[in-house]
């Protein structure tokens, strides 16, 4: 099989030939046939989420079954599974309490080598998937089978980002009917928050990137307003569309502490700050301790949106097949697996909001 590695910080990834694992009894065997290139995995490149070299990247994709283990009851060869990089094993605490999101299984399927290099080196996989491959094989409880005639580049999305940025809004921000939101960060993730505040109903919902093309595709996909904060004081402005309050939810989608800061400024008093974006391992998030009290405003931190993926993939599914969720217009560049690193590239230089590999 062929993987894009990851073999040094803030390097290229490397393209090469890997022996796969011999399969587990609860293993699955999965033909990519598509892969989004999410933000994430250029975290782990740049050292954000600590993941030592070497390791296969990619945790945003779907595929077709090729085969199974013995003991694998979820899935069978030819279905389509979508991956999420979070598992379900349905039987942690978390799980039985509706917040598989948290499974305490998670660490321990990450961290599973599932190839080797030619030298022998074990490769583990991003999040225990390892998308950047032309197969994968993961434990069957990061797979979830689907049923749908959607395009694969679409689907692949729904494995990270879309499931993230709309659960966000939905699940852990529950935004109501006629709400304000504003959204700092207007890539892969932030244009599903600003799809899922749509979905919810809001009424204003304000962009906020620097980059032109994510600020038009956010007026595209349901944003009211876009800001571009190189143009002045992007909480000011936020204020002067909202008589001077702020919104009802913040969304940051960064994953800066600076950009926390103004998330939380940019709530109004009995507002919700909705901490998406995931700041680097050794940082600290300072906040205002008077606003906190005694305006009442809340903090919500997200991972993965508050998914529960079983329930939420078929979901998401179901609001893109009736017309109310736009994945298409989120695909900016389909690429092979020899180009990843100019998917990364493209990126970094803010040219697409999201490139997806197939």
């Amino acid at each position: 099989m062929r993987a894009a590695i990851f073999v040094e910080q803030d390097g290229d990834l490397v393209v090469e030939d890997v022996t796969a694992a011999d399969p587990g009894p609860r293993d699955v065997v999965v033909r990519v046939t598509a892969s989004g290139v999410c933000h994430s995995d250029l975290s782990v490149i740049n050292g954000t989420l600590p993941m030592p070299p070497p390791a296969i990247l990619g945790h945003e994709g779907t595929g077709i079954v090729e085969s199974v283990g013995g003991e694998v009851s979820r899935v069978k060869p030819g279905d389509k599974v979508i991956g999420s990089f979070i598992p379900t094993c349905g039987v942690c605490w978390f799980c039985r309490n509706h917040q598989s999101n948290l499974c305490e299984q998670t660490y321990t399927v990450m961290g599973t080598p599932r190839a080797t290099r030619g030298d022998g080196t074990p490769l583990p996989t991003m999040t225990g998937l390892g998308t950047f491959s032309d197969v994968m094989t993961c434990d069957e409880i990061s797979l979830v089978k689907v049923e749908t005639d959607l395009p694969d580049e679409e689907l692949a999305l729904i494995g990270c980002g879309v499931t993230t940025g709309v659960g966000a809004a939905l699940n852990t921000a529950q935004v109501v009917p006629g709400s304000t939101v504003a959204v700092i960060g207007c890539g892969g993730v932030g244009q599903a928050v600003i799809q899922g505040a749509r979905i919810a109903g809001a009424a204003r919902i304000i962009a906020i990137d620097p980059v032109e093309l994510k600020r038009k595709t956010a007026l595209q996909l349901g944003a009211t307003d876009a800001i571009d904060p190189t143009a002045g004081d992007a909480t000011a402005q936020v204020q002067a569309l909202t008589s001077g309050r702020g919104v009802d939810y913040a969304f940051e989608v960064i994953g800066n502490p600076k950009t926390v800061q103004q998330a939380f400024d940019m709530a109004r008093a009995g507002g919700a700050c909705v901490v998406v974006g995931v700041p680097r391992f050794d940082q600290t998030i300072e906040l205002p301790s008077m606003p906190l009290v005694l305006q009442e405003k809340r903090v919500l931190g997200t991972v993965y949106g508050s998914a529960q993926v079983n329930r939420d993939f078929p979901r998401l599914i179901g609001l893109v097949e009736q017309g109310k969720l736009d994945l298409g217009d989120m695909v900016s560049k389909r690429m092979k697996l020899d180009d990843i690193n100019d998917a990364f590239k493209a990126m970094q230089a803010g040219e697409v909001i999201r490139s997806v590999i197939c």
